[in-house]
């Protein structure tokens, strides 16, 4: 009996699309974000219910400043909902919840809650949800880099013993295996300075819905284009015989 592919163990995803997916329903863009939540709800449910162990969200750049002051208010006022509403049950489903990103500079209640989720959900071992929040990965391979020269500079560490998997600990991701699937919905293709190091592997898969609208299916379908890939890691084939 012929084995089925592995499914990935770590799935990370750039929820786009909510501001479009308003736009073309004649809504605010606000509606579109809250939208957004609910498919966060529903991806976390999928990801628990299919067996995905890790699933990180790409939830707010550290370019997104940039945006509108009423949209970012809006968009932090559904985050403190999101933990007011459902840490409770996150926690009860053992779900670990884990924060990456820059913390400097966050509302000082926005920050608080970020510390009690890590901290409540800690020792949870259903799934482990990680939120990119203030997150750009540039800037979090600059503070690897950062803390390691650190460590040098004390004389913890020489410069010669640097390597990859050194340099990997240092990141935000430190002790999260990387992503082996990446989803971007709303049909963009770009990283977006998310994860770069992390996804140096990884089968990318590109949807054409737009975040509100990602359901299970949707999950289902990029999980299946990922048993579909051969995955080489720089050598030959697994399915050549040559």
């Amino acid at each position: 009996m012929e084995q089925l592919p592995a499914k990935p163990r770590h799935i990370a995803i750039i929820m786009d699309g909510n501001g479009r997916w308003a736009q073309q329903r004649g809504l605010p863009r606000f509606e579109g974000h809250r939208r957004g939540v609910e498919a966060v709800r529903e991806a976390v449910r999928s990801a628990a219910t299919i067996g995905i162990p890790y699933l990180t969200l790409f939830s707010f750049s550290s370019e997104n400043w940039t945006r509108p002051k009423s949209e970012i208010l809006d968009l932090m006022g559904l985050m403190r909902r999101f933990i007011q509403r459902d840490l409770a049950e996150l926690h009860t489903a053992n779900v670990r919840v884990r924060i990456i990103g820059e913390r400097e500079g966050l509302d000082a209640d926005i920050a608080k809650m970020l510390d009690e989720s890590e901290a409540l959900t800690g020792a949870n071992t259903a799934l482990t949800l990680t939120v990119a929040f203030n997150y750009g990965s540039r800037a979090e391979i600059a503070r690897a880099a950062r803390r390691i020269a650190e460590r040098v500079e004390r004389g913890e560490i020489k410069a010669a013993g640097v390597d990859a998997d050194l340099f990997a600990s240092a990141l935000d991701t430190a002790g999260l295996p990387d992503p082996d699937l990446f989803i971007r919905t709303s049909g963009e293709q770009r990283l977006s300075n998310f994860l770069l190091w992390q996804l140096a592997y990884a089968e990318l898969v590109f949807l054409d819905c737009y975040w509100p609208d990602f359901n299970r299916s949707q999950m289902e379908a990029a999980i299946a284009a990922f048993q579909a890939r051969d995955r080489r890691f720089g050598g030959l084939s697994k399915r050549s015989s040559v």
